[in-house]
Protein backbone atom coordinates (compact mmCIF):
# COMPACT_ATOMS: atom_id res chain seq x y z
CA UNK A 1 0.00 0.00 0.00
CA UNK A 2 1.14 3.41 -1.00
CA UNK A 3 1.40 5.19 1.83
CA UNK A 4 1.24 9.16 2.08
CA UNK A 5 4.98 10.09 3.29
CA UNK A 6 7.52 9.77 0.24
CA UNK A 7 9.62 8.36 3.01
CA UNK A 8 7.42 5.29 4.25
CA UNK A 9 7.56 4.01 0.42
CA UNK A 10 11.59 3.52 0.77
CA UNK A 11 12.97 0.23 1.58
CA UNK A 12 15.05 1.39 4.28
CA UNK A 13 16.69 -2.29 3.83
CA UNK A 14 18.07 -1.72 0.48
CA UNK A 15 19.55 1.46 0.96
CA UNK A 16 23.41 2.24 1.50
CA UNK A 17 24.37 4.88 3.90
CA UNK A 18 25.91 7.51 3.46
CA UNK A 19 23.62 8.41 0.42
CA UNK A 20 22.16 12.11 -0.92
CA UNK A 21 19.08 11.78 -2.75
CA UNK A 22 16.03 13.58 -4.02
CA UNK A 23 12.89 12.87 -1.59
CA UNK A 24 10.34 15.54 -3.28
CA UNK A 25 10.02 17.93 -5.07
CA UNK A 26 6.92 20.63 -5.61
CA UNK A 27 5.94 22.50 -7.77
CA UNK A 28 4.41 25.65 -6.29
CA UNK A 29 1.78 27.43 -7.54
CA UNK A 30 3.99 30.69 -8.12
CA UNK A 31 6.55 28.48 -10.74
CA UNK A 32 8.68 28.29 -7.81
CA UNK A 33 10.06 24.44 -7.11
CA UNK A 34 10.97 23.04 -3.50
CA UNK A 35 13.04 20.44 -3.59
CA UNK A 36 13.77 18.18 -0.14
CA UNK A 37 16.77 16.15 0.03
CA UNK A 38 17.41 13.05 2.18
CA UNK A 39 20.78 13.31 3.20
CA UNK A 40 21.72 10.22 5.33
CA UNK A 41 25.06 9.43 7.27
CA UNK A 42 23.73 6.27 9.06
CA UNK A 43 22.66 2.66 7.77
CA UNK A 44 18.53 2.91 8.65
CA UNK A 45 18.01 0.20 11.30
CA UNK A 46 21.67 -0.91 12.00
CA UNK A 47 23.70 2.54 12.88
CA UNK A 48 22.48 5.68 14.27
CA UNK A 49 24.07 9.50 15.03
CA UNK A 50 23.85 9.67 18.58
CA UNK A 51 21.74 12.98 19.50
CA UNK A 52 24.42 15.48 20.52
CA UNK A 53 26.10 14.97 17.42
CA UNK A 54 22.70 15.51 15.75
CA UNK A 55 22.18 18.40 17.07
CA UNK A 56 25.06 20.00 16.68
CA UNK A 57 25.18 19.33 13.15
CA UNK A 58 21.53 20.54 12.62
CA UNK A 59 22.80 24.10 13.86
CA UNK A 60 26.15 23.90 11.77
CA UNK A 61 25.12 22.96 8.91
CA UNK A 62 21.51 25.31 9.06
CA UNK A 63 24.43 28.75 9.97
CA UNK A 64 26.72 27.68 7.63
CA UNK A 65 25.02 26.53 4.93
CA UNK A 66 23.32 29.58 4.43
CA UNK A 67 26.77 31.20 3.19
CA UNK A 68 26.70 29.28 -0.09
CA UNK A 69 22.78 29.90 -0.76
CA UNK A 70 20.26 31.79 0.06
CA UNK A 71 17.90 28.96 -1.23
CA UNK A 72 18.00 26.79 1.88
CA UNK A 73 14.69 26.58 3.51
CA UNK A 74 15.29 24.06 6.40
CA UNK A 75 17.60 21.46 7.80
CA UNK A 76 16.36 19.14 9.89
CA UNK A 77 17.01 15.96 11.39
CA UNK A 78 15.17 12.63 10.63
CA UNK A 79 13.41 11.43 14.51
CA UNK A 80 14.94 7.75 13.27
CA UNK A 81 18.76 9.86 14.08
CA UNK A 82 20.05 8.31 10.71
CA UNK A 83 19.99 11.86 8.90
CA UNK A 84 18.61 15.13 8.00
CA UNK A 85 16.18 16.80 5.32
CA UNK A 86 17.49 19.86 3.41
CA UNK A 87 14.28 21.21 1.75
CA UNK A 88 15.64 23.75 -0.76
CA UNK A 89 14.40 26.53 -3.04
CA UNK A 90 15.00 24.70 -6.53
CA UNK A 91 18.69 23.61 -5.79
CA UNK A 92 19.24 20.76 -8.52
CA UNK A 93 21.38 18.05 -7.14
CA UNK A 94 24.84 19.29 -8.74
CA UNK A 95 24.69 22.37 -6.90
CA UNK A 96 23.59 21.04 -3.57
CA UNK A 97 26.72 18.49 -3.31
CA UNK A 98 28.80 21.36 -4.08
CA UNK A 99 26.95 23.32 -1.14
CA UNK A 100 26.57 20.02 0.89
CA UNK A 101 30.96 19.47 0.46
CA UNK A 102 31.56 23.40 1.42
CA UNK A 103 29.47 23.50 4.12
CA UNK A 104 30.56 20.10 5.73
CA UNK A 105 34.67 21.40 5.17
CA UNK A 106 33.20 24.60 7.06
CA UNK A 107 32.19 21.99 9.90
CA UNK A 108 35.98 20.29 9.80
CA UNK A 109 37.40 23.92 10.83
CA UNK A 110 34.24 25.54 13.25
CA UNK A 111 35.54 26.33 16.56
CA UNK A 112 32.37 26.26 18.38
CA UNK A 113 28.31 25.23 17.70
CA UNK A 114 26.34 28.50 16.69
CA UNK A 115 23.24 29.17 18.93
CA UNK A 116 24.20 26.68 21.43
CA UNK A 117 23.40 28.20 24.86
CA UNK A 118 20.02 28.39 27.12
CA UNK A 119 18.93 31.69 24.83
CA UNK A 120 19.35 30.84 21.71
CA UNK A 121 18.32 26.93 21.83
CA UNK A 122 15.82 24.57 23.41
CA UNK A 123 18.43 21.96 24.76
CA UNK A 124 21.94 24.26 24.60
CA UNK A 125 23.48 21.74 26.52
CA UNK A 126 22.65 19.32 24.51
CA UNK A 127 26.29 19.37 21.78
CA UNK A 128 28.97 17.98 20.50
CA UNK A 129 31.13 19.96 18.26
CA UNK A 130 33.59 17.11 18.21
CA UNK A 131 30.96 14.99 17.12
CA UNK A 132 29.56 16.70 14.66
CA UNK A 133 33.06 17.06 13.35
CA UNK A 134 33.36 13.72 13.33
CA UNK A 135 30.47 13.03 11.51
CA UNK A 136 31.21 15.48 8.72
CA UNK A 137 34.81 13.94 8.20
CA UNK A 138 33.28 10.02 7.83
CA UNK A 139 29.78 11.49 5.62
CA UNK A 140 32.88 13.68 3.16
CA UNK A 141 35.22 10.14 3.12
CA UNK A 142 32.60 8.80 1.13
CA UNK A 143 32.00 11.83 -1.26
CA UNK A 144 32.28 9.78 -4.24
CA UNK A 145 29.18 7.69 -3.08
CA UNK A 146 26.73 10.20 -2.08
CA UNK A 147 24.91 9.06 -5.38
CA UNK A 148 24.68 5.79 -5.09
CA UNK A 149 21.15 5.11 -2.84
CA UNK A 150 20.97 1.29 -2.97
CA UNK A 151 22.98 -1.08 -2.17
Amino acid sequence: MKMNVESFNLDHTKVKAPYVRVADRKELPGGDVLIKYDVRFAQPNVSHLEMADIHSLEHLTAELMRNHTDKLIDFSPMGCQTGFYALTLGVEMDEFLGILEQTLRDILVAQEVPAANEIQCGWGANHSLEGAQAQAKAFLEHKDEWREVMA
